[in-house]
This record gives structure tokens, C-alpha cells and sequence, in this order.
């Protein structure tokens, strides 16, 4: 899920507003659920960076990638 750049200037004048003079309950409310978009959505992006790393031992050159990791990486096509 990604968030747009209306939603984020929506989310900043909530905020500017509810500082200002208050919201209703009703602005609370989409507050609320626009954070939560805005939560998500970077925590899918954060999820799908960590899930392309190759962990590479720089002694030996081998590498020691977790197995919970390959095995993901594996089940999106992303190897062998």
C-alpha cells in the first residue's frame, strides 16, 4: 500500500490545524486512519528494502544471508 502525496498534505494540515484550533471528531478520525496508511506504508516499504539484502562475508566472500531470508527471497522469485 502506498500513500499519496495529497494524503500527506492532507496528514500535514490536520496536524497544522489541530495545533492551531482543534479538530472535530470527525477530522480525529481521519487523522487517525491517514496515519495509519502513512504507517504502512512505510512499513512495507522498509519490509520489501530488508527482503532484497544479500548478506556478503567481507573475509571469506561468502554468503551468509539468513536462512529466513533466502527462503523469502526465494518464494518472490529472487533466487535460486
Amino acid at each position: 500500500m502506498s500513500i499519496t502525496n495529497e494524503q500527506i498534505e492532507r496528514i500535514n494540515a490536520l496536524a497544522r490545524k489541530k495545533k492551531q484550533e482543534g479538530l472535530t471528531d470527525k477530522e480525529l478520525e481521519e487523522q487517525a486512519v491517514l496515519r495509519r496508511v502513512y504507517l504502512d506504508s512505510i512499513k512495507a516499504n522498509f519490509r520489501s528494502q530488508v527482503e532484497t539484502i544479500k548478506v556478503i562475508d567481507e573475509n571469506t566472500g561468502e554468503d551468509v544471508t539468513p536462512e529466513k531470508l533466502k527462503n523469502i527471497q526465494r518464494e518472490k522469485g529472487m533466487r535460486d
